[in-house]
């Protein structure tokens, strides 16, 4: 990976957590692209062709995605130890 992509998605990172007062909608479109972002870097990182960049960027699409939702919801998933799973209030 160059130092060029390095700086530009630190870059683009800081810039993402400076956004705090955004619609549930904005963030979701936030995680989306930076899980996509996060999914090219990932494939470059491991020189992928470009069928695995694709699938990486999708993945990591859909990743960021649901995080944010898990975000706007304002509730964690803590797991019980038996395999099951409940929510509560983010600490």
């Amino acid at each position: 990976m160059t130092y060029l992509k390095a700086i530009l998605s630190g870059a683009a990172l800081l810039a993402a957590a400076a956004c705090t007062n955004l619609t549930p909608q904005q963030n979701t479109t936030l995680g989306a692209v930076a899980g996509a972002g996060a999914g090219i870097l990932a494939a470059d990182a491991f020189d992928a062709n470009d069928n695995w960049t694709v699938v990486s960027t999708l993945a990591g699409a859909a990743a960021g995605t649901l995080v944010a939702q898990n975000r706007n919801g304002e509730t964690c998933a803590y797991a019980r130890g038996d395999g099951t799973y409940y929510r509560a209030s983010c600490p």
